[in-house]
């Protein structure tokens, strides 16, 4: 406490940004310990104020900016500077390419995977569209002081901001969710209340199709029997391209945003999305890339990466709703595709249904107890494509991936820093022959990255 008093009595202070941190902060050097400070770039000479002192870093905030970048840029009109998710919106788009190349290389250096300094690490792909490229909106809702408020909550923090404008969002979710906000203020309907731990409606997702631009709206309420819920879903049905309005039922001691209980209170089961000429069902909780455009391109390079022939068995691992492994049914003799929820399972065998699919089958179960069993029935395990969560592969699977050998596979990843500390370990088997960072989130610091493994030949 007795630091955290002093800074508060401390005069601004001086500060050179050297470079950003994975967040998108801008970093230096305050008496020999590195400090963050939000929103500034690197070669800026600002002013700053130090907000909170740990043992080996400092946290800080800009408050004017002595000397600008060249590669500075100006916010869109009418956008909170508070609001979380434009980290980089600062930074010129080329710039932004850079930097998260540079992330992946950083991430190389601090893990050291087996020859990292020849790791082939390409430029970042850009997106095609850097603004309103968003499909789906979540947004949380709030009545304070007799207004409400429908929008992100501020970094680190319980406070939210209502947001009439999000300039990476699209167009039509995001003025959906506004529309939303209106009806909900027409007819009184009741908002949850944290502080009290009361029940309402919480959250409003909405999720647009870029195929169909059908719209699916989804209300995410804390208790089951909201009034005049249903009649604020009639409502809902009438704004344009919307098709289907979903209620979500969570729980105040649940930290994520969906519970497990969804219910269809109008319209359709299912949005149909389009991938490379394929079809896919998506439900509320269905998982699916946020920028449906350059997810396209994602997946043209993972597939370019995996270099399939008609003779090959690949495995599709975190294989979801059977995106990767439907795109790349038609280039390989068998897809089997694993995957631990079940609902995404049974998703994927409608989507193979969809795509008159005949030779891929989805399995139920963690890839490091089912890879061994298939290698064991005699399955050959040719090629493998993995798509984790941000933690990366667990030990236990790459053990397994150790022993069971495919030739190649490909590794796409959401975190530079758990890509490059699995490689330590898959190197000890693998070349990784080349890495490519793709700007699936401009304005952020968020990464996605394609790497291709091949199995070294022992001499």
């Amino acid at each position: 406490m007795t630091k955290f008093a002093k800074n508060k009595q401390e005069k601004d202070i001086i500060i050179t940004i050297k470079r950003l941190g994975i967040n998108g902060e801008g970093i230096g050097y305050y008496k020999k310990k590195i400090i963050f400070i939000p929103n500034a770039l690197p070669g800026e000479v600002v002013v700053a104020k130090i907000t909170k002192t740990y043992p080996h870093y400092l946290e800080g905030e800009l408050v004017r900016i002595k000397e600008k970048s060249p590669h500075r840029v100006a916010l869109p009109k009418g956008v909170n500077p508070e609001v979380g998710g434009l980290e980089l919106a600062n930074l010129d788009y080329n710039s932004q390419l850079e930097f998260k190349k540079h992330l992946i290389l950083e991430s190389l250096r601090k893990f050291h995977p087996r020859n990292f300094n020849k790791i082939k690490v390409k430029n970042t792909l850009p997106a095609p569209d850097i603004w309103h490229y968003r499909n789906k909106a979540q947004y949380q809702i709030e009545f304070e002081k007799g207004k409400t408020k429908l929008g992100l909550y501020a970094p680190n923090s319980h406070r939210l901001i209502d947001l009439p404008k999000m300039p990476t969002q699209s167009k039509d979710t995001q003025a959906t969710e506004r529309k939303i906000k209106q009806l909900v203020d027409k007819l009184h309907i009741r908002v949850s209340d944290y502080r009290h731990k009361s029940d309402g409606l919480k959250t409003i997702a909405v999720r647009q199709s870029h195929a169909t631009k059908e719209i699916q709206v989804t209300l995410i309420t804390v208790g089951k029997k909201i009034k005049n819920l249903k009649l604020l879903a009639q409502e809902i049905m009438k704004l344009d391209n919307v098709v289907s309005v979903f209620q979500n039922e969570t729980q105040w001691d649940n930290p994520q945003v969906w519970g497990n209980k969804t219910i269809k209170l109008f319209g359709k089961d299912h949005i149909m999305e389009e991938i490379l000429g394929k079809r896919f069902k998506l439900s509320p909780r269905a998982f699916f890339q946020l920028n449906p455009v350059q997810t396209q391109n994602l997946y043209t390079q993972a597939l370019k990466y995996l270099d399939l022939s008609p003779d090959q068995t690949l495995i599709d691992a975190y294989s979801g709703v059977g995106t990767l492994g439907i795109l790349a049914s038609d280039q390989v003799r068998q897809v089997i595709g694993i995957e631990t929820i079940a609902e995404a399972v049974d998703d994927a065998q409608e989507n193979c249904k969809l795509n008159h699919i005949r030779n891929a089958e989805y399995i139920q179960g963690g890839v490091e107890k089912v890879l061994p069993n298939l290698k064991k029935q005699g399955v050959p395990i040719d090629a493998l494509i993995v798509d984790p969560p941000r933690t990366g592969l667990n030990k236990k699977l790459i053990k397994t991936l150790l022993d069971v050998k495919p030739e190649t596979f490909v590794y796409i990843s959401c975190n530079p820093s758990t890509l490059a500390k699995d490689l330590v370990l898959l190197s000890e088997a693998y070349d990784v022959r080349v890495i490519k960072p793709v700007d699936m989130m401009p304005q952020t610091p968020r990464w996605e990255g394609v790497a291709k493994l091949v199995l070294r030949q022992d001499k």
